[in-house]
């Protein structure tokens, strides 16, 4: 197993944490910002795990979400949403569209590093 995972996300802390997170363990981090860009970088980098943001500047996590599964080659690849708002119809439009995990922000450390570990089975 490669232990790799394509962060999409716009908030420079947050990105900064989860790195640091995730690369402590051993697994090499990808980072993009830009929702009208990220499929293109998800089909491109073929990471292992895409940690994947609600709310991003051009295009909404649960749109990239569903182009993820649309997608033949990639349609299986576990995605872990992330969001400020913790509302409960986020969480069950994410499990709707078929996101693997829902995570609200703050996230502990552990609770990130777990998820990673248990969806892609490292």
């Amino acid at each position: 197993m490669g232990k790799h995972v394509l962060l999409i996300e716009d908030e420079p802390n947050i990105i900064e944490a989860i790195r640091f997170i995730l690369s402590r363990e051993g697994w090499r981090v990808d980072t993009h910002s830009d929702g009208t860009t990220a499929f293109g970088r998800v089909a491109e980098v073929r990471p292992d795990i895409v940690i994947l943001d609600v709310m991003l500047p051009g295009r909404s996590g649960f749109d990239i979400l569903r182009d993820i599964r649309a997608d033949t080659g990639l349609g299986a690849l576990p995605v872990l949403m992330l969001t400020a708002k913790g509302q409960v119809k986020d969480r069950e439009m994410a499990e709707r569209m078929g996101a693997s995990r829902f995570m609200a922000k703050p996230f502990s450390n552990t609770e990130v590093l777990a998820s990673v570990r248990e969806l892609t089975g490292a």
